[in-house]
């Protein structure tokens, strides 16, 4: 079972790819590596909406995006 849930995984992508702050900074706040990071970006691209298929962890999911939304909204 993955650790995290896909929305986490595609959130971080987007925000990675947002380019308002670094990889290395984003996996900091994300609290993940730097890798898994660009791993998860490489993934998305070549399998579009089939990406992720495990079901990570649900119960913390959309609190851990609202609350990395939040923090990074704090920050910038």
């Amino acid at each position: 079972m993955s650790k995290y849930t896909k929305e986490f995984k595609r959130e971080a992508v987007r925000l990675l790819e947002s380019k308002e702050s670094t990889g290395t900074d984003l996996a900091r706040e994300l609290g993940v590596k730097r890798e898994m990071l660009y791993r998860w970006q490489e993934e998305l691209q070549a399998k579009g909406p089939n990406a992720f298929p495990g079901s990570g962890r649900p119960s913390k999911s959309k609190d851990d995006v609202a609350s990395l939304k939040r923090e990074l909204a704090e920050n910038w």
